[in-house]
């Protein structure tokens, strides 16, 4: 029986890309890796965290209507080494937390930021 072997990307369709890159690159960290336009005409960047080889892509597709994200539906979690670090980090952004941070029973602390188009973005500290 074939199986999959590896997680290439994950997609998420965004109205403003450009919007949307700059806060996962400025405000993340994440390096765009390539951007072209699909055959169908969707504009396409591919997004890198350092340490990971997934990838995320961020589709640009008006003619498929405009992108309503519903409240919880999903989400990224990326790790950082320091969430009070990141927390000054986004305060000098004019950001801040939407959630957190909080810490589990096992010690690992987790906060949540509002990426544009209302996708939830985690960040992890590990214990």
């Amino acid at each position: 029986m074939s199986k999959v072997t590896k997680l290439l990307h994950t997609r998420y369709r965004v109205n403003d890309l450009d919007r949307t890159v700059a806060f996962y690159r400025d405000i993340l960290g994440l390096e765009e890796i390539k951007r072209h336009r699909s055959p169908r005409g969707s504009e396409l960047v591919f997004l890198k965290t350092p340490g990971s080889e997934e990838l995320i892509e961020l589709c640009s597709f008006p003619a498929a209507g405009s992108v309503s994200v519903q409240p919880d539906l999903t989400h990224l979690a990326f790790e950082v080494e320091s969430l009070a670090e990141f927390e000054r980090h986004l305060a000098r952004h004019g950001l801040k937390y939407s959630d957190g941070p909080t810490t589990s029973s096992t010690g690992t602390t987790f906060a949540f930021i509002d990426a544009p188009e209302g996708y939830e973005i985690e960040l992890i500290q590990k214990k």
